[in-house]
């Protein structure tokens, strides 16, 4: 009699569930399912080159079947995981399960398709072609390589970004947010630190600032933080397994604590470190060991352990050619950098993870 296999469900089609997914294709001992509120994978870091290269856009988004082929993939939001080891989703289904893995990260965009998305990459770039101010609210990663994007391909525009904090990019030096601060202004970027903008207060393109100025654009971009994807866990019986923020607490092998056949990776973990995309594939990697180790009756106790990243390190591109690079305390801005991220934003290397041409 062939023994049967273990039941395998991964919740959420990012950066770490897609990586996962890919490990655990076509392994003989597994039978898994990915369930995904979309039909594709993302290459996020990248999305803000398609907002002015919408073609850029066609290496970036990967339906799941692409890099799956032949897998189980539901395309559908998870809603319930309950004591009888099934997950529930929005589609009516249930999906047993020996082994889950969540990996739901931030909530992202809602276009369910390929196609929707690429529109909406479209609409983004008329909104820029069409404007001569626009306004960047977010002075994080995101808004910092957003600005870069618009001056290096429409220097003639008029960028306008605004931030809460007292520097860009907090998440690493005062040195690195000094030298974005000063190549953003070297390009007529205005930069407004300090204050928030109330973005539902526009009255013909102004809008009002914390701080009772107010601000004109011809449109506007919001770049700060999205909630993370847990809210849904909340009515499961995961409930009492989310802290303070809304993250799941996991344990050194990055199972779900007091659950031994749940994992969580990416961004819905208490990992204490960065939320980064390289960091939720090295979480990945970790539970595809951890998994087969367990689905082959190894022994517990040497289950692979999790070390959280001690230091900060960044690339934050800057146009099509320039980077500011953060990496060991050492922080260089320029072409230097650029040559290791901003022409490809590390697009064929995240396909060639996937099995996929570049």
């Amino acid at each position: 009699m062939a023994e049967k296999k273990k039941r395998v469900v991964v919740v959420g089609g990012g950066i770490a569930g897609s990586l996962l997914c890919k490990t655990f294709h076509k392994h003989h001992h597994v039978d898994f399912t990915l369930i995904d509120s979309k039909e594709y994978f993302e290459i996020t870091w990248a999305n803000l080159r398609s907002m002015v290269e919408p073609s850029f856009a066609k290496r970036t988004l990967i339906n799941h079947h692409e890099y799956l082929p032949g897998a189980s993939i539901i395309t559908s939001d998870a809603i319930e995981i309950d004591e009888q080891h099934q997950v529930s989703t929005t589609s009516d289904r249930q999906i047993a399960f020996d082994y889950l893995v969540i990996a739901t990260g931030h909530m992202g965009n809602h276009h369910v398709t390929i196609s929707d998305r690429l529109r909406q990459f479209e609409a983004d770039y008329e909104k820029i072609q069409s404007s001569n101010t626009i306004l960047i609210v977010g002075g994080g990663p995101t808004g910092v390589e957003l600005a870069g994007e618009i001056v290096v391909d429409f220097p003639a525009k008029k960028v306008k970004l605004v931030h809460r904090g007292s520097r860009l990019l907090e998440f690493i030096s005062e040195t690195a947010g000094k030298k974005v601060l000063d190549w953003l202004t070297a390009r007529n970027v205005e930069v407004i630190l300090g204050q928030s903008v109330d973005l539902d207060s526009s009255s013909d393109g102004v809008y009002s600032m914390s701080s009772g100025e107010t601000i004109a654009a011809d449109c506007h971009f919001k770049c700060t933080s999205e909630p993370i994807g847990s809210s849904w866990i909340k009515e499961t019986i995961l409930k009492d397994c989310l802290d303070d923020h809304g993250r799941l607490m996991v344990d050194e092998h990055l199972r779900v604590k007091g659950f031994a056949n749940i994992f969580a990776i990416g961004d819905v973990t208490d990992v204490p470190e960065l939320k980064q995309g390289y960091l939720a594939q090295k979480h990945a990697l970790v539970v595809a060991n951890n998994l087969k180790l367990l689905i082959e009756g190894g022994d517990e106790g040497k289950m692979v352990k999790y070390s959280p990243a001690t230091s900060a390190m960044a690339i934050v591109s800057l146009g099509r050619r320039e980077a500011l690079a953060y990496i060991r305390c050492v922080t260089m801005i320029g072409r230097i950098p650029g040559l290791i991220k901003s022409k490809d934003l590390f697009v064929g290397k995240t396909r060639k993870q996937l099995g996929l041409k570049a």
